[in-house]
């Protein structure tokens, strides 16, 4: 196990990266509550997406660790299963079959992606502030969607939204978020994953939750396993929802690569990421496995950013998360009896989390901050995440140019907005 992670080399111990592996999956654990009750929401089978997220997540992080021998944990990702249910699934009218589908299309494009030289060509090509204003805008998406389900938020005929009433619910729920936070602030293990539970526990006396058990063997994974629809994803007008489950993967995976392994000092001097090909192979692999499994896109989490914290430097910090993944296979009760009202909370605390990325523009520079901005506002008032990161595009290389300064702009950005506007054109 020394050769093969390289601990000794690392400064490690096998001591240092299970207690660094536990607290990842801790931290990240609450996604076992969120993405089955997201993905109920388009009709797929809870029960079954409990399964397909416990093992792709059991997956994904087993061959980050094996493949890629770095700290880092995958799970769906937060936002994208938000995109495939409410933006594809209901908002378009795609059968889910087929939104499993054009994820796996995306993973397959991103695996060819990361084994070829072009994955450098397209990442350094999109601009620092649009990968920025995708994140907040994902982010600002998801916020909605937690405010909607915790019934704060409501359709409003006069002003499109306006304030719900503040039933027992909507109360229980804003102590949840404040929960959450404090318990973040205090750099507590499991924040979000208590801050659930505590939500929903507090239901229980009011009638308002229901347990439905705690330990039990897994429910059956027949109704999502093997359903996806490939065939239907690659018809053209579905060739959009394609473009950004990738884009958004790619980013998002490119992103938290950067994020951690800074974080843990595996950077090389000059910025660049040791195994990037590795890595971003086990990414895609987990995505294409979790679109056969019966759920919306696998991705790296940046909350194995706790582990790292505590001393996780080898890809068996990773292997622990998968292995722990695998035992949460037999809390499916637990999962089940928490109600929307109460993961909510932790909706609304990753979106304010994904915010931050606005720290990073450029705000002196119009032709910067302002498509970054455009991408963050379309994507809740269009209720589109590929919406926003279409107008992004296309308005950075317009500005750009109508500023005299296309020179900046990378061929990359002039292909991904001539893209864009083709398919707006189309519908």
């Amino acid at each position: 196990m020394d050769r093969f992670f390289g601990l000794s080399a690392h400064g490690t111990t096998v001591r240092t990266e299970a207690l660094a592996g536990a607290t990842t999956f801790l931290t990240m654990a609450y996604i076992l509550v969120v993405n089955p009750s997201i993905l109920a929401a388009a009709g797929i089978d809870q029960g079954a997406a409990f399964v397909a997220t416990c093992l792709a997540a059991a997956i994904g992080s087993a061959l980050m660790g094996l493949v890629a021998n770095y700290p880092i944990a995958l799970a769906p990702g937060m936002g994208l299963n938000a995109f495939f249910a409410f933006g594809v699934v209901l908002g378009m009218g795609i059968p889910w079959q087929v939104a499993l589908g054009a994820v796996f299309v995306a993973g397959m494009l991103f695996f060819l992606v990361s084994v070829l030289r072009v994955r450098e060509w397209l990442i350094g090509g999109i601009p620092l502030s649009l990968k920025l204003g995708i994140a907040a805008g994902i982010g600002a998406f998801l916020g909605l969607i937690g405010l909607k389900n915790l019934g704060l938020v409501v359709a409003n005929p006069a002003t499109l939204v306006g304030m719900g009433a503040f039933t027992a619910p909507v109360l229980l729920g804003c102590g949840g978020l404040v929960l959450i936070a404090a318990l973040s602030a205090r750099n507590v293990p499991g924040a979000v994953l208590i801050g659930i539970a505590a939500t929903a526990l507090a239901g229980v006396p009011l009638g308002l939750t229901t347990v439905q058990g705690v330990v039990a063997m897994p429910p059956s994974l027949a109704p999502t396993f093997l359903q996806l629809d490939i065939a239907g994803a690659l018809q053209a007008g579905l060739l959009g929802v394609v473009f950004t489950f990738f884009l958004v993967d790619l980013l998002d995976n490119t992103g938290t690569l950067i994020a951690t392994t800074h974080r843990a000092g595996l950077m090389k001097a000059d910025g660049t990421v040791p195994r990037l090909g590795r890595a971003l192979v086990a990414d895609s692999g987990g995505a294409m496995m979790g679109a056969v499994l019966g759920t919306s896109t696998t991705v790296s989490y940046i909350e194995s950013a706790s582990g790292i914290q505590q001393g996780g430097r080898t890809g068996l910090t990773a292997v622990v998360v998968a292995v722990l993944f695998l035992l949460a296979l037999f809390l499916a009760p637990l999962a089940a009896s928490v109600p929307a009202w109460a993961t909510a909370p932790a909706l609304v605390f990753v979106a304010c989390l994904m915010a931050q990325a606005l720290r990073g523009l450029d705000w002196a520079d119009e032709t910067e901050y302002l498509p970054a901005i455009l991408t963050m506002l379309a994507m809740p008032f269009t209720f589109s995440i590929a919406t926003g990161i279409g107008l992004g595009f296309v308005a950075y290389a317009a500005i750009k140019a109508l500023a005299g300064r296309a020179r900046e702009v990378h061929g990359a950005v002039w292909l991904l907005a001539a893209l864009c506007v083709a398919k707006f054109a189309l519908g």
